[in-house]
């Protein structure tokens, strides 16, 4: 088998976890990175990785690259993943794929011309249980949907010292909450329920109108507390919280309300579906189980057992019963259908993982839900 060769851009978080996710897949080699300082070369060296650059076009053109994986903040994606689609690469995107959604068009306009295979990295799609209950779904299990729940919490922001670039809209974009663990959220309740978001209420909170920022480097996540002369006082613009109201296109309603600044949740997906013949609920930090409702029986825990699911969720499932899977997980069984894709050459329309045209919905979307916050009103999706 031929290596299928991989550079990843961006050695932050989230970079160093494709890394991880690459190499458990068979016949992937991650050959080179890129990161934006001086750092690149301490970060290299601690993943285990020869092959680094600072400069982007050195990065995309000295490997023979067959895929690049773009891990950088929000306002790179673009141009980014626009230069390595013109030299013929195949794009994995992390979300959101652009902070425009004229950006996101022209790269969805560009990846069909070039014939690429592209990606956005909304990997809770590869929860083995969130492709079960879209697969209940789809076989009529559930009926008609009538109600969809949804919250996405952190708390990685709690205190007015936390602090990271995702706060600064130059390099965020406008929205924080919605458009980073919301933009999951919702591609999450379409893509279970089939249905499409067809307008939004929202209502945003910022708890801190001004943060401390770090006058030193912290990593995301690291909950490195510093000394108060290490700060400098920053005024906030984007959302720690936000609540939307949901209107679907089926004629029922539904509901998300997303957190930055929920004390104890450190990462949790919440979703609950009620549906005229059951409902269903499950949660990130308890991956592997997902509950059944039901009027006139006894309610059900469904645990992850591939003995146990329907075909198509069995596919993404690599363990046996009682062994769990997580988060890791996630990213590992997204990109073995992408790279399945780039190896086998199947057309877009048998693709099962998300791709530009998902990111381009979720900007869609969230420029949606910010306008009805400023006006304070409902507004219709496109």
């Amino acid at each position: 088998m031929k290596k299928i060769r991989i550079g990843v851009a961006g050695l932050g978080f989230i970079g160093p976890i494709h890394i991880e996710a690459l190499r458990r897949i068979p016949g992937l080699e991650v050959v080179s990175v890129h990161h934006h300082n001086d750092a690149v070369q301490t970060k290299a060296e601690q993943l285990g990785i020869e092959r680094y650059y600072q400069d982007y076009d050195a990065f995309l053109s000295s490997d023979r690259l067959d895929c690049v994986h773009i891990c950088t903040p929000n306002f790179l994606h673009y141009e980014m993943a626009r230069e390595a689609l013109a030299q013929g690469l195949h794009v994995v995107c992390e979300k959101p794929l652009a902070t425009k959604i004229s950006e996101a068009e022209e790269l969805v306009a560009l990846a069909k011309s070039t014939h690429r295979v592209n990606a956005v990295q909304f990997n809770v799609r590869y929860y083995p249980l969130i492709r079960q209950m879209k697969t209940m779904r789809e076989k009529g299990e559930l009926g008609a949907i009538h109600t969809v729940l949804g919250s996405y919490l952190q708390d990685w922001l709690f205190y007015e010292t936390d602090y990271n670039w995702r706060l600064e809209p130059k390099k965020s974009g406008e929205s924080r909450a919605i458009a980073d663990i919301g933009s999951h959220l919702m591609d999450l309740l379409e893509y279970i329920t089939g249905l499409k978001i067809t307008a939004v209420m929202a209502d945003f909170d910022t708890v801190h109108k001004t943060r401390k920022k770090p006058l030193v480097p912290v990593e995301t996540y690291s909950g490195k507390l510093l000394k108060p002369e290490d700060y400098a006082d920053v005024p906030i613009a984007t959302e720690d919280t936000a609540h939307v109201l949901l209107r679907f296109n089926n004629g029922h309603k539904g509901s998300i309300t997303v957190s930055q600044v929920a004390a104890g949740r450190k990462n949790r997906v919440a979703l609950e579906i009620s549906a005229a013949k059951l409902s269903l609920a499950w949660e990130s930090e308890k991956p592997n189980e997902l509950w059944i409702g039901k009027r006139d029986e006894t309610n059900g825990l469904l645990l992850r057992d591939p003995s146990l699911f329907h075909a198509e969720a069995n596919k993404i499932t690599s363990f046996p019963g009682g062994h769990n899977e997580g988060f890791a997980d996630t990213s590992k069984q997204l990109f073995s259908e992408v790279y399945n894709a780039i190896r086998t050459g199947i057309p877009q329309s048998e693709w099962k993982f998300p791709d530009f045209g998902d990111g381009l919905r979720e900007l869609v979307l969230a420029e949606a839900i910010i306008a009805s916050n400023k006006q304070q009103a409902w507004i219709t999706v496109p």
